[in-house]
């Protein structure tokens, strides 16, 4: 029966994309839905989009591990990110009528950093993206009772993924966005119900995680390294993740400018209320029965996120399987679809059109569909070749706009003296100083893409100040 109801729910939902892809006419209708959705789809597609595998299997386990000192970037900085994007960004994108989110360097800045901000943002879905079709993987090889391979698995999921978002884009992405909140917010609750009552209730669980320490987020005074550590996790997610085109498609995808601040800001606090739920159960899940705990000894890191799968099949009714399931499918999917969409949209626009201008809308269609599919491609050999956590795959995705894209993009947006030369020096200091630091000294005390960040900033300042031997290119973007 569970295997039935989630394989009626897949069909479900990739018919639900494929009827959506009606509306797309247009590379408008295909990537920000028209700019037509309402607010109660806007709040949806943040939500669903940003609640993930690694928010049910991979953070709730590493709370259950590590506490909340182990999770400073997700669900606390990829709030802050959202928070932060409707508050500055939301009005700015909307009033600028971008496509994408690289247009806003192509109109501040000039071709040349559109195109290396471009290139920088789509490389940095990889992660992302393969930790969405590792996580669908790891459902469809625990429901087969591992008489599916991982590996076979992964890439069944990511052909599911690929159909509805192929055809449909945005419109798809929005609609099935809409059912799978829907599925997460009743699902997730009923099973978080059901496992506090066989760990004790919710006061003995919460009473059980304070004593065992869990609930203290702020390192020992004296460990410099734990709190850089902690302000790099909770920084590359606050800010690394702003620049990134998934969130402007959900912002600027809004009917009008107030739908995308206010869509973005309940999207983000319905994220970060609900985050906790799937914590819970893990953590529950762990005082029901401590034999789990194994799992954190693996050599694989990836095993610990088989908790919650591996309780709800073991100990649960089959109509509480079916709810888990129903709902961890539906926050992979909506992940997933927003996560091959993004960096498509990207490339597509910000780094192959730049030497194709004279596309027509339908070639434009055509060259979109297929980057999809080459992207989607090379997530899937990402994500059959990695033995990293879904929460780390995410954090090192966000790596790459914090040193490469967040300094030129909040420059550009707040100070008029920002310039194409400014703009270049910080990409080519921030992604070098970053790389340089990565390799040749892993464990120093300052996390390398924090290094990265300062020396964005700092060549930010000096390009645009100094004299400028490179001709200034865009203009001024609209006053909020």
């Amino acid at each position: 029966m569970l295997i039935a109801a989630v394989t009626i729910y897949l069909c479900i939902t990739v018919a639900i994309g494929l009827w959506a892809a009606r509306r797309v006419h247009s590379a408008a209708d295909y990537l920000v839905a028209g700019r037509s959705l309402p607010l109660y789809m806007n709040v949806a597609t943040v939500f669903a989009t940003w609640f993930g595998a690694e928010t049910v299997l991979s953070i709730s386990a590493t709370f259950a591990r590590d506490g909340l000192g182990g999770i400073p970037g997700d669900p606390f900085g990829a709030s802050v990110c959202l928070v932060l994007a409707a508050l500055l960004f939301a009005r700015l994108f909307y009033r600028m009528n971008l496509l994408t989110i690289g247009d806003f360097y192509k109109h501040r800045y000039g071709r040349t950093v559109e195109v290396m901000t471009g290139l920088a943002i789509s490389l940095s879905y990889l992660g992302w993206t393969s930790a969405q079709m590792t996580a669908l993987g790891l459902v469809i090889h625990v429901l087969s009772g591992g008489s599916v391979e991982l590996s076979g698995a992964i890439v069944m999921g990511a052909a599911v993924v690929l159909v509805y978002t192929l055809f449909g884009g945005m419109w798809s992405v929005a609609f099935t966005d809409l059912l799978q909140t829907v599925v997460i917010l009743i699902g997730l609750s009923l099973v978080a119900w059901l496992v506090s009552e066989s760990a004790g209730g919710i006061g003995y669980v919460i009473a059980h995680a304070s004593a065992a320490g869990k609930f203290n987020f702020f390192p020992a005074m004296g460990d410099s390294k734990a709190w850089w550590a902690m302000a790099a996790a909770f920084i590359t997610f606050a800010f690394g993740s702003i620049p990134q085109q998934d969130v402007f498609q959900r912002m600027t995808s809004a009917k009008d400018e107030k739908t995308a601040v206010r869509g973005t800001l309940l999207g983000a606090a319905i994220y970060f209320v609900f985050a906790f739920v799937p914590i819970f159960i893990a953590y529950a899940a762990l005082v029901s029965d401590p034999a789990l705990a194994k799992l954190f000894d693996a050599e694989d890191a990836r095993e610990i996120q088989r908790i919650l799968p591996d309780v709800v099949l073991g100990k649960m009714p089959v109509w509480a399987q079916v709810l888990f399931f129903g709902a961890l499918l539906s926050a992979i999917l909506s992940t997933a679809s927003g996560t091959l969409l993004a960096p498509t949209a990207m490339f597509t626009e910000n780094v192959i059109r730049p030497f194709t201008p004279k596309l027509s809308e339908k070639r434009f269609l055509m060259l979109l569909r297929c980057v999809l599919v080459v992207f989607s491609l090379c997530a899937l050999l990402f994500a059959l070749n990695s033995t990293s956590t879904m929460y780390e795959m995410v954090q090192n995705a966000y790596k790459v706009t914090l040193v490469a894209a967040f300094v030129p993009l909040l420059a550009g947006a707040y100070w008029k003296r920002a310039t194409t030369q400014g703009a270049l020096c910080s990409i080519v200091a921030g992604i070098g100083s970053w790389l340089a630091a990565e390799f040749f000294a892993p464990g120093s005390l300052v996390p390398a893409q924090l290094i990265g960040l300062g020396f964005a900033a700092v060549f930010m300042l000096v390009g645009s100040l100094a004299p400028q031997w490179l001709r200034a290119q865009g203009k001024p973007v609209p006053t909020v």
